[in-house]
């Protein structure tokens, strides 16, 4: 162990991993300076053979522990599993994916950071799988809560958070279609708690391939005001089964303006009394919001850079999406659906 820094979990999401990339990131778990850690390991499907090629792999290393009951939760649904299992006198929780590769120093760099945030994050290499090609370097930059629930910055397996984080982020808030992210959800908690942060130091790769569920969004480009539409469409079809107009309404809503008053809606019922949601949050992202709110502040996003002005019209048109099918009542009844009780 390096001295100074409690011990914490690494929370691991399996699902029918490729064993040569999962060999490489069990080992450079292993290999991290700071030794003083639990690995769960949490299996979206079959466990037996997973749990036997970590065994395999790590040597009976016992900081590795393997759970799931063989179903299949999708990977959202396999993170709140795999948090829910986290210790509770662990001090802290980082993420990790099954086919990246951490740097030795990269609890090293970013732990000490939770002195004064409650999620910090670095940065990764992008490199393709097979092939070892590098494509860059993220750029993520930390513009605020507001912001962050505009549009999320903070990669699930670039970031080190708080264990008291999960005492408001668990159960996660399940929208009834699949548009939800863990790693946005921790983020806006934690922009709610103890605030955070991104630093710049590149402590990992990010390894892009076909079997990515979502890929480096800091990559994605303009293609115009037609592309959230072309978008909205494939998802429909992809997530809800169906390219007929309801069925892309009801995912161009959820997947900006109702994931968004979701998550706001739901942490300030959690958070209640000692949290409220700040007036750019309440305005533009909440129950309350408004549509000149909203877009005085997509405005102000574009023209600072915070996102794309293709981001801005796909976030408009989930705007009006809602008021087609009632979107904020729809909302209303899926956070009345989740108790703070209630444990995945």
């Amino acid at each position: 162990m390096t001295a100074g820094h409690p011990s914490g979990t690494i929370v691991l999401a399996a699902f029918q991993p490729d064993p040569e990339l999962f060999r490489r990131q069990l080992g450079s778990l292993q290999a991290q300076t700071v030794q003083d850690w639990t690995c769960v390991i949490s299996v979206d499907g079959e466990r037996a053979p997973v749990a036997a090629l970590v065994d395999e792999i790590t040597g009976g290393d016992e900081r590795f522990v393997v759970i799931g009951d063989d179903r299949r939760r999708g990977f959202y649904g396999n993170f709140e599993q795999a948090l829910g299992a986290v210790p509770a006198d662990a001090a802290w929780v980082t993420l990790a994916d099954q086919d990246d590769h951490w740097y030795p120093h990269k609890l090293e760099t970013l732990l000490p950071l939770l002195a004064d945030h409650s999620m910090v994050s670095g940065q990764a290499r992008l490199v393709t799988y097979p092939g070892g090609v590098e494509l860059g370097v993220t750029d993520r930059a930390d513009h605020g809560a507001a912001s962050t629930v505009l549009i999320n910055q903070f990669t699930g397996s670039l970031c080190v958070f708080e264990r008291a984080l999960l005492d408001d982020a668990l159960p996660f808030p399940h929208p009834p279609s699949r548009v939800a992210t863990h790693d946005h959800w921790l983020a806006v908690v934690a922009g709610a708690r103890g605030g955070t942060a991104i630093v710049d130091e590149v402590v990992q790769d990010y390894v892009q391939h076909d079997a990515n569920v979502y890929g480096d969004p800091s990559r994605t480009g303009d293609a115009g005001v037609l592309a959230p539409l072309r978008n909205a469409l494939r998802l429909a079809e992809r997530v809800e089964g169906s390219r007929s107009p309801l069925a892309v309404v009801r995912m161009t809503f959820w997947t900006y303006v109702g994931w968004r008053q979701l998550m706001v809606d739901a942490l300030a019922a959690r958070r209640a009394p000692e949290w409220t949601p700040a007036p750019p949050l309440a305005g533009g992202f909440g129950g309350t919001r408004s549509y000149r709110k909203l877009n005085a502040q997509l405005g102000i996003a574009v023209a600072q850079g915070v996102i794309s002005s293709r981001y801005a019209w796909g976030y408009r048109a989930s705007w009006f999406a809602g008021v087609l099918i009632g979107g904020r009542g729809r909302v209303e009844r899926a956070v009345a659906g989740v108790t703070p009780d209630r444990r995945p």
